[in-house]
């Protein structure tokens, strides 16, 4: 994120499809929210995501919070 993004705030929330080692924005935005814990995540920032579950992650942790929260849910 640049000093004018971070001026004046993110302005819209993207539609991405995310797929093996990339992403693709499909709906045009500034930022997708972590599945996780709700925060904004810059477009340009992403980078965890499942494609499985086609959602974002704001870091590894939420990404390995949500894994073990999948894995509870199966047994």
């Amino acid at each position: 994120m640049n000093r004018i993004e971070r001026f004046f705030g993110l302005k819209g929330e993207a539609r991405v499809r995310y797929l093996d080692g990339e992403y693709q924005v499909i709906g045009t935005g500034d930022f997708v929210r972590c599945a996780v814990t709700g925060d904004a995540i810059a477009v340009a920032d992403l980078r965890y995501w499942s494609v499985e579950r086609q959602e974002a992650y704001a870091n590894p942790t939420a990404a390995l919070k949500r894994h073990h929260d999948v894995l509870a849910a199966k047994s």
